[in-house]
């Protein structure tokens, strides 16, 4: 089952004209970090950086995006940048080429999308999710140099914002190209979990009010959306019930408020996604789960749950807080509400 797949993997996860510059309008070019090795940047021409299933033989769905969230702890370099070169292609070990000076045993806090083993692990919950997103729409989920666990471990704001300006980049230009090549009469899903779920805010920001129109919903699965991210950006509007479109979907999970961690789920709204109320209202998950929003603190309460499955993770995760399960035990209701939504937007359009 995917959740097993998740149980010793899934707790690495922390992973517009309208508005002011977001990290994908910055300039991505981090080398003035000389004592960090920056992975080769992905190509979004290239298939081989992107997850698809197609699922939509009526016609009749979505084109879903989705960001995958963190997998990655610091790793270091193996191999002198004396012996790669710049734009070559991947060497036989699966490496990248390094972009400035580097040398063995040189950190880095990023994702390297042409490193077998990184891709591996991306695409495990990337396929993980398709398999409940994708039937009925079509699913496009790309491979990004996301940051490292390490960044949000800190707990420090300001490190990770500087550390996820490389990865929000990576996402936006995946998005455009996304965007360029799909066939835009028809509806678009926008969803990240954890980090990806920070990048679909970054999207949000990011997309023009043309692209805005042709959304059905946004999905931020364990990331917080603030008031600050509301001023900024009229592209999110949180959601307000099932059906409507053009809005932000955005929960956290805790068994308690007071496990709120600040960095991911200081959020300034909230719905629940078992019966899409975003007051105190309780819902029934699974026959013996209570899922029920504190609108104070704008999280998902459940009780009943025990989340023995995603063991702690460096004391910063499923800590009384529930991160890594987001994307997995709604996603019956994820999938049910995507399908309501899309059919909610094409009758409106």
């Amino acid at each position: 089952m995917i959740k097993k797949l998740w149980v010793m993997t899934a707790i690495l996860a922390i992973v517009c004209s309208a508005c002011v510059i977001t990290y994908c309008s910055r300039d991505d070019n981090l080398s003035g970090q000389t004592a960090e090795y920056i992975p080769k940047a992905p190509d979004y021409s290239d298939p081989t950086m992107w997850v698809t299933e197609d699922g939509d033989a009526q016609g009749a769905g979505a084109d879903v995006f989705y960001v995958v969230s963190t997998w990655e702890e610091d790793w270091t370099t193996e191999r002198s940048a004396t012996e790669e070169t710049l734009g070559s292609s991947k060497k036989p070990d699966g490496r990248s080429p390094t972009l400035g000076s580097s040398k063995n045993g040189t950190v880095s806090h990023y994702a390297d999308v042409w490193n077998p083993t990184h891709r591996e692990h991306m695409a495990t919950e990337m396929r993980g999710v398709a398999a409940y997103m994708s039937p009925g729409n079509r699913f496009f989920a790309p491979y990004y140099r996301h940051t490292t666990i390490d960044a949000w471990v800190t707990q420090n704001e300001d490190t990770i914002r500087r550390r996820t300006r490389l990865a929000m980049a990576d996402v936006c230009k995946a998005f455009d190209y996304f965007q360029q090549h799909r066939d835009q009469t028809r509806p678009l899903v926008i969803a990240g979990f954890s980090q990806g779920g920070m990048a679909v805010v970054e999207l949000l920001k990011h997309v023009s009010d043309e692209t805005y129109s042709q959304l059905a919903a946004a999905y931020v699965l364990g990331y917080k959306v603030t008031e600050a991210d509301m001023a900024e950006c009229s592209h999110i509007s949180p959601a307000q019930g099932e059906a409507d479109t053009g809005v932000t979907v955005c929960y956290n999970t805790v068994k308690d408020v007071k496990y709120v961690k600040p960095i991911i789920a200081a959020s300034d709204i909230c719905i629940n996604p078992v019966n899409w109320r975003t007051d105190a209202t309780p819902a029934t998950l699974h026959d013996t789960i209570t899922i029920t929003v504190s609108p104070e603190y704008h999280v998902l309460v459940a009780t009943g749950y025990s989340a023995s499955e995603y063991p702690p993770y460096k004391d910063l995760i499923n800590v009384g807080d529930i991160h890594s399960c987001e994307p997995w035990l709604y996603s019956e209701c994820l999938a049910k509400n995507i399908a309501v939504r899309v059919a909610a937007w094409r009758k409106n359009n």
